[in-house]
């Protein structure tokens, strides 16, 4: 491409997206797609101002053509002007867009210095307001105040989605008192719903208290996952937070409670895996028993708050597992009770999440040196759990996860990792050689009891079949899920569940088969599963 042919694409790139901006048509998507497009045609040198082209024979011609200054910073240069008949939602766009092109830049003082220019306006507004605040507190309760608090939160949540890590001199310049606003808008919400009762948290003025506390979470937890893995980033940013996030959600009222705080802690673990081990206790001093006070009441209420603190204690399970070793009896059996109650529940994805929560722990302690003491208390209590949600036909989507979790144990068990005996010596009349024949015996009366119409025979050969395919994971759930349909409860039902595993497989299978012919599955389709993916 010629040195006048690429002046005169910009030039034509250039009027496009002014004119877009102007008529308030400006989406993140199509941002994007032209900041990929100016890439793919070697722009990026002229669009960050560089200024390296290639002319018609290859060769590097210097200078930038017919660019008085970078077009990021042309756009950065006028602003205001852009932004000013913008609504807010076209705002944050921009600036995520932009913050695309600032990302771009190779430069660190230049692409700091675009932030800089990029955040001004907003970083005005907000040290004006903190200004104000610091005279008079009951500025930040004017309800126009919290709306322009809350905008500003979103611009910089916004350019913090397209910035990742090279947002964190603008998150550090506002992180404190971003902490400050959240915790005197939490003080306003207790009060308001002391005095005004559970009706007061569905007032207008609360609820916009609570999108400002919900937003300065969104804007960190956006910022530590876009940005790197970096330790020293959650090393400076978590501490803080202790007090005025963690402390608040324990001190304030169920109502109060801002589900995001579970779900900002999930992110950061996460992220950050067991650098973060040693706020693991006050993490779950903080929200454990005061959200499972919650949620556990009955199956309906605080839903945001169930998924939401199920993947905490998975993230916790994961990659902080020390942590769990180190709490007292009373609080492991609280995570466990919390696990099992996961399970029996009727919502998918958080029974799932318990399923799989209860699969990794079980394999930790498995390795661990807790290995008979854990198993020795929860194995049968596991077990027992397990089997009556997989014959109860409310819970077959998580049938595959409920078979994982029983061929785990029988595999355990079978294998002499357990040296302890899981009965109690004391209780049981007779002593079993080991604790196969134990838990071969337990089963079959578990079972009995659960299903009165089959025979013992019948039941008996079932267990037998378990033992003998525990190390063939497809026979070993054949085996259950013949057993089932073949029971009374389940063969006047709809078993499609217990078959989902296959099916997927099968649906993939035809899949891949369509990929291998070119024009079975048009493009439109594939540019979709690239996008879920």
């Amino acid at each position: 491409m010629s040195s006048q042919a690429l002046r005169d694409l910009v030039s034509v790139v250039r009027d496009i997206v002014m004119r877009s901006w102007a008529m308030h048509d400006l989406s993140t998507r199509w941002a994007d797609e032209l900041v990929e497009f100016l890439l793919a045609a070697e722009l990026e040198d002229l669009v960050m101002g560089v200024g390296v082209l290639r002319d018609d024979d290859g060769g590097a011609c210097g200078g930038v053509v017919g660019e008085n200054e970078p077009f990021v910073s042309e756009l950065l240069s006028s602003l205001s002007i852009t932004v000013a008949d913008l609504q807010p939602h076209q705002v944050h766009s921009f600036y995520e867009s932009v913050g695309h092109m600032i990302q771009a830049e190779p430069l660190p003082a230049k692409r700091d210095e675009y932030l800089r220019r990029l955040m001004d306006l907003p970083n005005q507004k907000w040290a004006e307001i903190i200004g104000q605040a610091s005279r008079s507190v009951d500025v930040l309760k004017d309800q126009d105040v919290i709306r322009t608090v809350l905008n500003i939160l979103q611009t910089n949540t916004s350019a913090a989605s397209s910035l990742g890590t090279y947002f964190f001199p603008q998150i550090s310049l506002v992180f404190l008192d971003m902490l400050t606003v959240y915790r005197m808008y939490s003080e306003l919400i207790s009060n308001s719903i002391a005095e005004g009762g559970p009706f007061a948290s569905k007032t207008s003025f609360v609820k916009l208290l609570r999108s400002v506390k919900r937003e300065t979470l969104k804007l960190i937890e956006t910022f530590i996952d876009k940005a790197e893995d970096q330790s020293h980033i959650g090393k400076q940013f978590v501490p803080p937070m202790m007090d005025p996030v963690l402390g608040d959600y324990a001190r304030n009222l169920p109502d109060a409670r801002e589900s995001e705080v579970l779900s900002l802690f999930a992110t950061i673990i996460n992220k950050y895996k067991i650098v973060m081990m040693e706020y693991v206790p006050r993490i779950f001093e903080a929200v454990f028993q005061c959200t499972l006070e919650m949620i556990t009441k009955n199956f309906e209420d605080y839903p945001e708050h169930r998924l939401k603190f199920f993947s905490l204690l998975r993230a916790i399970g994961t990659h902080c597992f020390q942590a769990l070793i180190q709490l007292s009896s009373q609080q492991l059996k609280l995570v466990m009770d919390s696990i099992i109650w996961a399970f029996r529940h009727t919502e998918r994805n958080i029974a799932e999440t318990g399923l799989n929560l209860l699969l990794e722990l079980l394999k930790n302690f498995q390795v661990s040196e807790f290995c008979n003491q854990f198993y020795r208390t929860y194995f049968l209590t596991i077990e027992q759990e397990i089997f009556a949600v997989l014959t109860d036909t409310f819970h077959k989507p998580g049938f595959k996860l409920h078979v994982l979790v029983l061929q785990h144990l029988f595999c355990l068990v079978d294998s002499g990792a357990l040296t302890e005996p899981l009965w109690d010596t004391s209780t049981v009349p007779y002593p079993y050689s080991n604790n196969t024949m134990f838990v071969r015996d337990y089963t079959i009366k578990l079972l009995g009891s659960s299903f009165p119409n089959m025979s013992v025979a019948e039941i008996t050969h079932f267990v037998t079949g378990l033992f003998e395919s525990k190390n063939d994971p497809p026979n070993f759930k054949n085996h259950i899920r013949d057993f089932l349909v073949q029971s009374k409860e389940f063969s006047a039902q709809d078993n499609k569940d217990l078959y989902a595993e296959e099916a997927a497989a099968q649906r993939e299978q035809e899949r891949q088969r369509m990929l291998s012919i070119p024009g079975l599955i048009a493009p439109n389709e594939l540019q979709d599963e690239m996008l879920d993916s």
